[in-house]
């Protein structure tokens, strides 16, 4: 999932960040140029959680889930 430019940068060059997993309390993002990868706090761009952290759990639920909905079956 990609960050815009707007809510956040990486802190190494200032390039976009993709946020690539995330967990009950961090995300993980990666540069999209010098490929720097580190781990930042779930409300780290100011959107109350709920334009990252949320739709990437949601995300990652699903994908773990076995069925279409990403419910277990």
């Amino acid at each position: 999932m990609n960050v815009a430019p707007e809510d956040g940068c990486c802190r190494e060059c200032g390039a976009a960040l993709k946020i690539i997993d995330s967990d009950d309390g961090t995300m993980t993002v990666e540069c999209q140029d010098c490929g720097d990868v580190y781990d930042v706090e779930t409300d780290t761009f100011n959107d109350g959680c709920m334009t990252y952290y949320v739709p990437m759990r949601i995300q990652q639920l699903r994908e773990e889930g076995d069925g279409p909905d990403g419910r277990p079956d």
